[in-house]
């Protein structure tokens, strides 16, 4: 399954460094962040819980760019 999230990032930089966070994130298959229009493409792996993974997401973009937002 396949979700779109609207994002509030500061650099295209920062939106790299979510989107290879995201991607290291159990649950998740792939992830798109696009600095342009400020959204991540995010593919989950079958059967996830996708709002416990998005919160997982979350944590883990904030630990790289820690005022970053994901609008759940």
């Amino acid at each position: 399954m396949k979700k779109t999230y609207k994002i509030e990032v500061d650099c295209a930089n920062c939106a790299n460094k979510m989107e290879e966070a995201a991607k290291k994130t159990a649950g998740v298959k792939d992830a798109v962040v696009n600095f342009m229009t400020l959204k991540m493409n995010v593919e989950f792996e079958d059967g996830a819980d996708i709002k416990a993974v998005m919160q997982d997401v979350l944590k883990n973009c904030k630990k790289v760019e820690d005022d970053c937002e994901i609008y759940i």
